[in-house]
């Protein structure tokens, strides 16, 4: 594993650097440093930890023209005793490793990102939120920056990771979901399971629809029935039909989301009852109509669990939750942070300390 080498001027500005505001949002505020490192001839070299500042890249660069680029989101947590953990990180670098195969990307080993993650929280801990349910987002990416107008995969490639303290995803206490039944946002065989911009820049189109017809979210069916839920456009989807937590299985058009992950792992240790299968949109509408679906959640790295209110169709009706949010999901969204903020006890391996570096 390739030691991380610091740069002073980088330690001087985050030193420096603080945030007086009790509203953080989420990505409003990016760390002053950033974690670089480069591919080239068939292997990493060194990585650093430099000032946080613009990338360099020629216009003819691969990322640029042919989308080869891949990305993570996870987090980092401040604990009752003032120390600082990330969450399951070595699932976001099983998760990005998968990524970076399907895009003809080069691996990282996973010791090698657990140890670059580390140290730009080490670096940034006086910058972790105390609050309740905020966190240390990390945000690493990898874009291919081998120059050439030809169609081929890069020999050359950049890994960043970059921090922001983080408060809520969503503004609202509820969101709002329009149902997509016409595009498609990827099909079998593709790149749906992986991390990659090409899979939100294809759901683009849709969201702006969405938010146009006053909703929040985008729900995306299978590409080949338009009928069985798969997720949301950056979000997986949770419901509770008689009183069971249903959930689509996991196929290579969605993507393995480690919030996902967790609440199913917290599920089934609170003896709750969990189904994956194909889930038809129209079978949830129904037993929502019926009462028999009580409630459903999208569930993220960023949005953590936030209720669904109310669904919109393609012909204009919409079927709506009677209570909301509901108490499952809520139950399963407190165990949750509370587990990430060290308030309860942690499965083992579910939170990674992080070293305490003097600057």
């Amino acid at each position: 594993m390739k030691k991380v080498e610091i740069h002073p001027d980088a330690v001087e500005r985050v030193k420096k650097f603080s945030i007086n505001d009790s509203k953080l949002g989420f990505g409003k505020y990016v760390a002053p440093i950033m974690i670089q490192a480069t591919y080239d001839n068939g292997e990493w070299q060194k990585f650093d930890l430099v000032p946080y500042g613009p990338l360099l890249l020629d216009p003819c660069s691969k990322v640029l023209h042919y989308g080869q680029e891949i990305f993570e989101g996870m987090k980092v947590f401040r604990q009752p005793d003032d120390s600082i953990k990330m969450f399951r990180p070595e699932l976001n670098a099983r998760r990005f490793n998968q990524s970076a195969k399907r895009m003809a990307m080069p691996e990282i080993p996973e010791d090698q990102f657990i140890h670059a993650c580390e140290v730009i929280c080490a670096y940034s801990k006086h910058l972790v939120p105390s609050r309740l349910g905020e966190s240390l987002y990390l945000r690493p990416f990898m874009i291919a920056t081998e120059v050439g107008m030809g169609i081929k995969p890069s020999k050359q490639f950049m890994f960043v990771i970059v921090a922001s303290p983080s408060g809520s995803y969503f503004s609202g206490d509820a969101v709002k979901v329009y149902i997509e039944r016409d595009d498609i946002r990827c099909a079998p065989g593709g790149i749906g399971f992986a991390k990659t911009g090409g899979n939100y820049a294809a759901s683009l189109n849709s969201y702006d629809k969405t938010i146009k017809l006053g909703c929040d979210q985008t729900m995306w069916l299978d590409a080949i029935e338009h009928k069985y839920i798969e997720e949301m456009s950056g979000m997986n989807f949770l419901c509770v039909i008689d009183g069971t937590l249903q959930t689509p299985t996991i196929t290579d058009t969605i993507l393995d989301g480690v919030t996902r992950k967790s609440i199913l792992d917290i599920a089934r240790a609170e003896n709750i009852e969990v189904v994956q299968k194909r889930l038809s949109i129209n079978e949830v509408l129904e037993a929502i109509r019926a009462g028999r679906c009580t409630e459903a959640f999208v569930c993220g790295t960023a949005a953590v669990i936030a209720p669904i209110s109310s669904f919109l169709d393609k012909d204009g009706t919409v079927t709506r939750f009677k209570e909301i949010p509901g108490k499952l999901g809520m139950q399963l969204r407190e165990k949750l942070i509370a587990i990430q903020n060290g308030r309860a006890p942690a499965p083992e391996g579910w939170l990674y300390p992080v070293k305490d570096l003097s600057f």
